[in-house]
């Protein structure tokens, strides 16, 4: 058998779990950047995003933060604008979700933009009546069936 001549494995290019990203700044759009959220992944590196202005945009996700960064649909992100190709974008930063609560906070995104928390924090908000979930018959309901 050959020996490995590479300076290591799997786990090696994986690297240590930096936990660096705990307390960053919070980083806002400049010119030429926009908001946008997640629609869909596409594969490839590749996402589908709905931008702030209303524009829906293929997004090409950076090489930094290619297998580094795991952007799902629904995560806002940071995107640069092409001055080229209004339809297509690159993906600069993904926020993590404490700081999408406060852009929204500070006015950044609007406030028709739902968070990913939002969507599993509705559902408990709709549920205002007790005994919503069943139906009670009477003895009369029974007997017309």
């Amino acid at each position: 058998m050959p020996k490995n001549k590479g300076k290591g494995g799997k786990n090696r290019k994986r690297g240590k779990n930096e936990a660096d990203d705990e307390k960053r700044e919070l980083v806002f759009k400049e010119d030429g950047q926009e908001y946008a959220q997640v629609l869909r992944m596409l594969g490839n590196g590749r996402c589908e995003a709905m931008c702030i202005d209303g524009v829906k945009r293929l997004c090409h996700i950076r090489g930094k933060m290619h297998k580094k960064v795991w952007i799902a649909a629904g995560d806002i992100i940071l995107v640069g604008l092409r001055d080229y190709q209004d339809d297509k974008a690159d993906v600069i930063l993904k926020y993590m979700p404490d700081e999408a609560r406060l852009l929204k906070a500070y006015g950044e995104l609007p406030e028709n933009t739902r968070l990913n928390e939002g969507i599993a924090g509705g559902l408990d908000e709709e549920d205002d009546g007790p005994g919503d979930d069943y139906i009670e018959f009477e003895d009369e309901d029974i007997d017309k069936l």
